[in-house]
């Protein structure tokens, strides 16, 4: 490895021991128990507790999107994409009350097993062929993508293929071992990725303070950034008017103020953290007891994981614009280019939290993957008629499939991002996510709320509803403006800096979902009162325990506080 010591390759290379050992172990402990296993590769049932749960949620969730993609806005807008992290805290929150109970009563173990439960077949498999797709050619290729970038650009760029190929190789010796080991090494990541984190963000702060003749002192450094760069911590960004600037138009198109909070902002994180495979996969096979406190423990977590991946952004931006970073090329390089400053030894676990991050990303889709593949189609759809479907010959069979499905997965990821096939460079990483995943979310997230909460929802709706949704998400991306121009009822749209005029993709998300809502209930109406397939309800499903309410109530006070103090 270039550009990195002894001590550091060193450190790295005592985590990779520890990970791969630690999961090796589980993985041998779990042979003997007596779970099923198929529930046992898919789902660990049963088995993960809820602080590896909630471990589990947040190591999948925080990768190299975050450490790049939000460190680069961070160093961009400042503490505002901070809502991104925060507003999650609360819709994990409505996702263990109101969500979980709901999954769990009814047995659900994927997504499309739910489609089909409470609408037919054909939505089911067509959202089973969708998620697939999104999973693999945009989530795992831009990860790798990403990944790849910003560990090669502090060991040598001349790596970045052997970065790639390490990464994939290392999430799928860990996805092998099934849920189980996924969830327990995944306490290991958060734990390397927290740590990491914490003390990057650390010595940012005194090399800030340093720079500006205050010693190493971090409260000073935290100090000069909030003077040095008071625009950068403001939750809400003031709307544009004639008199802005093309920076603080761009700004509020990613971050449209107080308008965001009553839009796409809460569609992004209640479908992300609600209705995603592999996500909601970690908690499925536990009791609702054990899920609700496991989610809401990543709620907590992800009050603290902007401090990570956000402020040192914003100690680039102030080290950039008084001259102590001349080489910073743009906004995705402010994370790299902090780790940069890291002294020997520290440098390593910097690298291996980015590596954790990616790695425990990686193999938590490629689970999801080979469990939809399996479970929702080929045990559906290719499985011969004369096959047995129990016993433990069966049970072996269909986790050679899901081992084989997340191989496939990972194998064609590396071949389209190894020459940049699907041209994530140019757009970004993250943008190339938000841009893929947006066009489906509001049509989603409808099809979802209306099938959990209202017994009159329709599989009609649902098809209905997927189509809507997305055909209003390119609509209004791409064609409200010139139809209809730059301000009306619903919209502002706002010079892009291009030539043209955008509305902000979080008011898109929000209109969006809004008509695609209407379009299903109006479906809805026509047929009976009550649809068969919906689900039975009552109220002691939702209630909660003083140690859950205990914790719902410290969450929403730290994100009050914070809110009232950055606003």
């Amino acid at each position: 490895m270039n550009g990195i010591s002894g001590l550091d390759q060193l450190i790295f290379i005592v985590y990779f021991v520890l990970v791969a050992g630690y999961g090796y172990w589980v993985y041998q402990r779990k042979k003997k128990t007596s779970v099923t296993a198929s529930h046992d590769y898919f789902l660990a049932e049963g088995s993960l507790t809820w602080w590896a749960i909630g471990a589990s949620l947040i190591a999948s969730n925080i990768s190299a999107e975050q450490f790049i993609g939000m460190s680069g806005n961070g160093y961009f807008v400042g503490i505002a994409v901070a809502a991104y992290e925060w507003i999650a805290a609360v819709a994990l929150i409505i996702i263990a009350v109101w969500f979980m109970p709901v999954y769990l009563k009814n047995k659900i173990y994927t997504m499309p097993q739910f489609l089909k439960t409470r609408y037919n077949e054909t939505v089911s498999l067509i959202m089973a062929i969708f998620w697939l797709l999104l999973y693999v050619f945009v989530n795992l290729t831009s990860i790798l993508y990403l990944g790849a970038i910003a560990i090669s650009g502090l060991i040598g760029p001349e790596h970045l293929h052997t970065v790639m190929l390490l990464l994939a190789v290392f999430a799928l010796i860990i996805t092998l071992g099934g849920m189980k080991v996924i969830g327990y090494t995944d306490v290991i990541q958060v734990a390397v990725l927290i740590i990491g984190g914490f003390a990057t963000i650390y010595f940012a702060l005194t090399i800030v303070s340093e720079k500006f003749g205050l010693g190493r002192d971090a409260i000073a450094g935290f100090k000069t950034l909030i003077q040095q760069a008071p625009d950068h911590f403001h939750m809400i960004l003031k709307k544009p008017t004639a008199a802005s600037s093309q920076e603080d138009i761009n700004k509020y198109l990613i971050l449209p103020g107080i308008a965001m909070y009553f839009a796409g902002q809460w569609i992004v994180n209640l479908n992300y953290w609600g209705c995603n495979q592999y996500i909601t996969q970690r908690a499925l096979g536990a009791d609702l007891q054990t899920a609700r406190k496991g989610i809401l423990f990543a709620g907590f977590l992800k009050l603290l994981m902007p401090i990570i991946v956000m402020l040192p952004g914003i100690a680039a931006y102030v080290l950039h614009q008084n001259g102590h970073l001349e080489g910073l090329r743009g906004m995705d390089d402010a994370y790299s280019a902090i780790l940069g400053f890291l002294p020997s030894g520290l440098k390593g676990l910097a690298i291996a939290a980015l590596t954790a991050a990616i790695v425990a990303s990686l193999a938590g889709k490629l689970n999801s993957i080979s469990t939809i593949y399996t479970l929702d189609i080929h045990m559906k759809y290719f499985k011969k008629k004369t096959e047995a479907v129990t016993g433990e010959s069966a049970e072996k069979k269909m986790v050679w499939v899901g081992k084989i499905a997340a191989l496939a997965s990972i194998a064609l990821a590396v071949i389209f991002e190894w020459k940049d096939l699907l041209g994530i460079s140019g757009e970004g990483g993250f943008t190339f996510i938000q841009k893929y995943t947006g066009f489906i979310s509001p049509g989603v997230f409808a099809m979802f709320i209306l099938g959990l909460f209202w017994k009159r929802t329709t599989g009609a709706a649902a098809v209905a509803g997927l189509i809507t949704g997305f055909l209003l998400a390119i609509f209004f991306n791409s064609f409200a403006v010139q139809l209809f121009g730059h301000e009306t009822l619903l919209y502002t749209a706002y010079p892009n800096g291009k030539g043209g005029y955008e509305i902000p993709f979080l008011i898109n998300m929000g209109w969006a979902f809004f008509f695609t809502m209407v379009v299903m209930i109006g479906i809805s109406l026509s047929g009976p009162k009550v649809n068969p397939k919906a689900f039975a309800l009552d109220k002691e499903m939702f209630k909660l325990k003083p140690s859950i309410i205990a914790m719902i109530v410290v969450t929403l006070f730290i994100l009050t506080a914070l809110y009232v103090k950055f606003w």
